[in-house]
C-alpha cells in the first residue's frame, strides 16, 4: 500500500474571477453542467442539495457514449470560502465505490480567486494520476466558463 500522501491529489490554480463567482459555479447546477468533466465529456445530469449532509449526484458522458456516475455528501459549506464533500464513483449497481474527501478553498487574490483542491485517499497512485488529468481538464473548462460569464 502506498503512503497516504502518495494517494492524495492537490491542485492549486488562480481563476480570473472573484471568489464569490467561482464558489457559485461550483454550487449551482446550471453552471456545473457547463464545465464539469474532462475535455470532450458532457455532464448529462447533476442534482445537488447544498446543505450540511445534503447529497450531490452527477453523470458525465464520455465522447464514446459511456456514462460515469458519481455521488457524495456535503460535509462543510462556508460561502464563499470553502467546500468539503465526499466523492465516490458508482459501481454497476449505483453503489459508491472508494469514498474520498474533497476539500476546496476559495481565497481572494486581488480580485481573482486562488483555488486549492485536495482529494484523498485514492486506493492507488494510478487512480490519483487519472484524476490529475481529469480534474485539470475540468478546471480548464471552468476557467473558460468563468471568462464567458
Amino acid at each position: 500500500m502506498e503512503k497516504t500522501e502518495e494517494r492524495e491529489l492537490f491542485i492549486t490554480r488562480v481563476f480570473d474571477a472573484p471568489r464569490e463567482l467561482v464558489f457559485r459555479v461550483w454550487t449551482q447546477p446550471k453552471h456545473v453542467m457547463s464545465w464539469w468533466g474532462p475535455k470532450g465529456f458532457t455532464m448529462t445530469s447533476w442534482t445537488i442539495d447544498l446543505r450540511l449532509g445534503g447529497a450531490w449526484r452527477g453523470c458525465i458522458r464520455s465522447p464514446d457514449g459511456l456514462d460515469y456516475w458519481a455521488q457524495g455528501e456535503y460535509r462543510e459549506i462556508v460561502p464563499p470560502e470553502r467546500l468539503v464533500f465526499t466523492f465516490a464513483w458508482d459501481d454497476a449497481h449505483n453503489q459508491p465505490t472508494n469514498q474520498m474527501l474533497v476539500t476546496i478553498g476559495f481565497a481572494d487574490y486581488g480580485g481573482k480567486t486562488k483555488f486549492t483542491f485536495r482529494q484523498t485517499p485514492f486506493e492507488r497512485v494510478e487512480d490519483r494520476d487519472g484524476h490529475v488529468e481529469g480534474w485539470s481538464q475540468s478546471f480548464d473548462r471552468l476557467a473558460t466558463h468563468l471568462a464567458e460569464l
